[in-house]
């Protein structure tokens, strides 16, 4: 290269370290501790915190132990003992994060993963599914939709959406039983 073009190619590079460093900030304010949930409001009234009433309040229940958006935890939905059924195989404890959560194999282990999703993400999923082609079959009878595809199935309940996603080394035509089961089983605690 020439010098005059890689002078402009570092000036360009400062121009942009000012906009580097504002989203660097934005984004990283986003990582630090907050004190929000212990701190009382100003005003003195009591901070929103999600319960959940088992069903004998006027409203829609969040289900399972549900976080503050009302969405229940998908490690509620599904047990590890009705994951590792799925499975076909011991799995550790479930990690979880809002919205989704994994019961993965033990590395030694045969392979075996079932991971649940719930809201928003799990209904992401089965549009990106669809988007990709997947044969998703109808699953009637089965809240107010439910579909299943060869290590998946996804289920509507009052237009809250779970998917159960399962990864094991096997001939799909297993799983349709186990899936279609597990489905019944979730669309009943939604």
């Amino acid at each position: 290269m020439t010098r005059s073009a890689m002078d402009r190619i570092r000036r360009a590079a400062r121009g942009m370290l000012p906009a580097l460093a504002v989203v660097m900030t934005i984004s990283l304010a986003g990582c630090g501790s907050s004190d929000e949930a212990s701190t009382p409001p100003a005003d003195g009234s009591q901070p929103a915190t999600a319960t959940t009433t088992g069903g004998t309040g006027s409203g829609k229940s969040a289900g399972p132990a549900g976080n503050a958006a009302g969405v229940p935890d998908p490690c509620k939905l599904v047990s590890r003992p009705e994951a590792e059924q799925l499975a076909g195989t011991a799995l550790g404890s479930p990690e979880s994060t809002p919205e989704r959560c994994v019961y993965t194999a033990p590395p030694d282990g045969p392979t075996g993963q079932v991971e649940i999703f719930s809201g928003q993400t799990a209904q992401d999923y089965l549009t990106a599914e669809r988007g990709i082609g997947h044969t998703l079959t109808p699953l009637p009878g089965i809240g107010k939709e439910a579909y299943i595809e060869d290590y998946a199935v996804f289920v509507n309940v009052n237009d809250f959406w779970v998917s159960i996603v399962l990864a094991r080394n096997n001939d799909p035509a297993e799983n349709r039983g186990p899936l279609e089961n597990l489905a019944r089983t979730v669309a009943g605690r939604i």
